[in-house]
């Protein structure tokens, strides 16, 4: 449990949260773990992915988003909301799918505007790749898988490739959900313990001061 204090300087009332990030990295490991099943073809249908989505994937990391601007952190607090909200728009889609969300009847069905979301999570990714090497490498290797995933989702899902683009998002998808729990692990235990009790690697890059 993160403790919250208020913090008084010269007037004005500052709040102090926890670090969010085991939070956010917890609901993304937690529905990339499920869903990368189903890529895989260990399990079948999307139906029980759904509830992980919705909580998981979308509330958990939407959260963690929303506290991260608290800590004046524009890089997490864009990165867990940017993909909380993702969660959220697959969710409805494999409501949609499922029949839990009625189409129209006569509703036109195209699955390459999908294949176009997923590019534009490609590209969002890809930046957000160059600012993860100023956190920590563990987190800058998640990004790097998902870079991956969202290359194999839009290839496949556009038709722009075989049978590998898939298999590759499903590969890189099982490997968010590892790193992911790693970062989250690391988040709780080097905060609870206050020291490096599992290393995440320090920042890299050009930029890094």
């Amino acid at each position: 449990m993160s403790n919250i204090n208020e913090v008084k300087i010269n007037g004005p009332v500052q709040e102090l949260v926890g670090n969010p990030s085991a939070l956010g990295l917890l609901g993304l490991a937690m529905v990339t773990l499920v869903a990368s099943s189903q890529k895989l073809g260990i399990t079948s249908g999307t139906a029980y992915i759904i509830p992980w989505a919705i909580f998981l994937g979308a509330s958990a990391q939407f959260v963690a988003g929303l506290y991260d601007f608290k800590h004046n952190n524009t890089f997490g607090a864009t990165a867990f909301c940017g993909y909380g909200f993702f969660w959220f728009a697959v969710g409805m889609t494999w409501m949609m799918g499922n029949g839990t969300i009625g189409l129209a009847e006569g509703a036109v069905v195209d699955v390459h505007q999908l294949g176009f979301a997923f590019l534009g999570y490609f590209i969002f990714t890809v930046y957000m790749t160059v600012g993860a090497m100023g956190t920590h490498k563990v987190l800058f290797t998640i990004f790097f898988l998902i870079d991956l995933l969202f290359l194999g989702l839009f290839m496949s899902t556009l038709g722009w490739g075989g049978e590998a683009w898939h298999k590759l998002a499903a590969w890189s998808e099982l490997g968010i959900s590892i790193f992911s729990f790693y970062g989250s692990a690391a988040a709780v235990l080097n905060t609870h313990y206050g020291q490096v009790v599992l290393p995440v690697g320090k920042p890299f890059g050009p930029w890094v001061k």
